[in-house]
């Protein structure tokens, strides 16, 4: 079977989730990720809860098809080995602060005169510079400034964190599409090129319907948004009878009115996006009559209606959803120390290069001496630099 990116070398100094699902797409897509991890200590996400009898589940997930190796940056030696490997990569990819890579000598500058056709990608929360720059954050700092979480829950008074970091795991994709594009302008232009990858960056050009509702608002000299944020009776979460909740996302007059129609509601037709107090009646009717039912009745009243409908599924629900088991986004694989594990599938599908699990996350170093003995270093230099800390 063809893999897209097969032939495609990548050297993976990232550590933690949202990096790690980065590599895990493209090595999904059959490149040759090579996760570069410190001695001992390994990419933190190793250790992170929840656990199996080791490691991190989620690390198990976000880490198969790929091939491990420590080496200690801090060390010489070990910068040598780096440098070594670069001559036969395309592209290195790491999420160390701004800086951090050109302190030890192995930025993109002092790496593009060993590989001029080397494609370098920094993810990082901030970016390469701007005031933020060395200031520490995570997910919800980011969605903060990008002016998300306070979008999020507006209608309740007080923001709401979403359910998933939704910067850090799209970071994974935002920096999957710019290596790609990346290797595409390497190949058109014979010149790999630096990449700065910033998670706020990323999620601001996420917020662009409140940044547009904003912009209008200022020109009209009122606020108009989409109504998808929680505030409005089309698009909202109703609890059912047996303490499950149901999602009804119906912004299109037509499914509005079908949904009307099926529950026997047609007066609440210009409350669809209905604001303030109006929203609050219209909420208050249609929360009752979705009490009348259990959630799977009233699943089955919908199903093969033209109503935007869904569960609100917790994971055990997920496992077990009949459409995501079609679309084979959970599958199983062999692990040589934690044994047969759940993983999320490739969601992306392919008619030709489909994306596939050939191996699972590796334990650490695990493929260390085997990179080295193809770099030709001998046993005895092997052990030595074991014995420095090298790798």
């Amino acid at each position: 079977m063809v893999s897209a990116l097969e032939g495609i070398k990548i050297l993976d100094l990232s550590r933690l989730l949202p990096f790690n699902y980065c590599t895990l797409m493209l090595a999904d897509l059959g490149a040759q990720v090579l996760k570069i991890e410190e001695p001992k200590i390994g990419d933190y996400m190793r250790w992170m809860p929840p656990k199996l009898k080791k490691e991190s589940a989620v690390f198990l997930m976000a880490n198969r098809n790929k091939k491990s190796m420590t080496l200690n940056l801090r060390e010489e030696k070990g910068k040598e080995i780096l440098r070594r490997l670069v001559k036969e990569y395309d592209v290195l990819f790491e999420s160390f602060r701004p800086g951090v890579m050109k302190r030890l000598g192995v930025g993109y500058d002092d790496l593009k005169e060993i590989n001029p056709r080397l494609v370098f990608c920094s993810s990082t929360g901030y970016g390469q510079d701007g005031p933020y720059k060395d200031r520490p954050g995570h997910d919800m700092n980011y969605i903060s400034v990008a002016g998300i979480l306070e979008a999020t829950g507006r209608h309740t008074g007080v923001p709401v964190i979403p359910g998933i970091p939704i910067a850090d795991m799209s970071i994974g994709i935002f920096s999957a599409f710019s290596i790609l594009a990346g290797i595409i302008g390497r190949d058109r232009t014979g010149k790999g090129q630096y990449i700065d990858v910033s998670m706020t960056d990323c999620m601001v050009s996420y917020n662009m319907i409140n940044i547009a509702s904003l912009i209008a608002s200022q020109r009209s000299h009122g606020l108009e948004t989409l109504g998808i944020t929680g505030e409005t009776p089309c698009y909202n979460v109703f609890k059912t009878k047996d303490g499950k909740f149901i999602s009804l996302g119906n912004i299109e007059d037509k499914f509005w009115i079908n949904l009307l129609k099926l529950i026997g509601r047609e007066d609440l037709k210009e409350y669809q996006f209905a604001i303030g107090e109006d929203q609050k009646k219209a909420m208050d009717e249609l929360q009752r009559i979705f009490l009348s039912k259990t959630r799977e009745e009233w699943l089955g009243l919908f199903e093969g209606k033209d109503i935007c409908y869904a569960p609100v599924n917790d994971a055990e629900d997920l496992m077990a959803d009949p459409h995501v088991k079609h679309r084979e986004m959970l599958l199983e694989m062999e692990h040589p120390v934690e044994g047969k594990v759940t993983t999320v599938g490739f969601p992306f599908k392919f008619s030709e290069t489909p994306g596939r699990i050939r191996t699972p996350s590796p334990t650490l170093g695990q493929h260390t001496e085997e990179i080295l003995t193809g770099l030709g270093y001998k046993d005895q230099a092997i052990k030595e630099m074991i014995e420095k800390g090298a790798i």
